[in-house]
């Protein structure tokens, strides 16, 4: 079944690359398709408040080196998906509260899993991930600063990224 939702979700997004439309509709409908909902969300207007708080929630960046260094969250730390281990927040009290995003999501959810099932208690995932962040118009950094560039995953995905530099490989 997840196959077939996952065929179905390339398959529409494909169709919208081609007709060139990405509607806000439309990706809230292939988020739906991906999320499982086992994590809370919040919204990019949310988290840009929390981090202007005294108290910032930790961010964590779930998507792959490459991706990372193209762009990223203010303060976002990063813990690539494929080889995360919940050790690797060993410094980290298990009732902080923690943010996590990739690209769309569904990477940082599962990441998200993991650290709920070790015992961490306030752990969010960023609705629509860095894409979704950046389509509303909050900013994005690498080692030089402030950027416009966003590594888009692939060019089936980058669809999604309607703002900013799209970047794909390595920059």
């Amino acid at each position: 079944m997840k196959k077939l939702l996952l065929l179905a979700t390339c398959c529409w997004m494909l169709l919208l690359q081609a007709c060139g439309q990405t509607t806000d509709k439309a990706y809230a409908l292939m988020l739906k398709g991906l999320y499982k909902n086992s994590l809370p969300f919040v919204k990019p207007a949310v988290l840009q408040k929390m981090l202007q708080a005294a108290e910032k929630p930790l961010l964590l960046d779930t998507r792959q080196a490459e991706e990372y260094k193209v762009s990223h969250l203010p303060g976002a730390r990063f813990v690539d998906y494929e080889t995360f281990k919940v050790a690797q927040l060993a410094d980290v009290p298990h009732d902080t509260p923690i943010v996590l995003y990739c690209a769309v999501g569904y990477r940082s959810e599962r990441v998200g899993e993991q650290l709920k099932a070790a015992g961490y208690t306030s752990v969010q995932n960023l609705y629509g991930g860095i894409f979704e962040w950046v389509n509303q118009g909050y900013p994005v950094y690498s080692q030089k600063g402030k950027t416009v560039k966003v590594h888009a995953y692939s060019r089936a995905w980058g669809v999604w990224l309607r703002k900013g530099e799209k970047v794909y490989g390595q920059e």
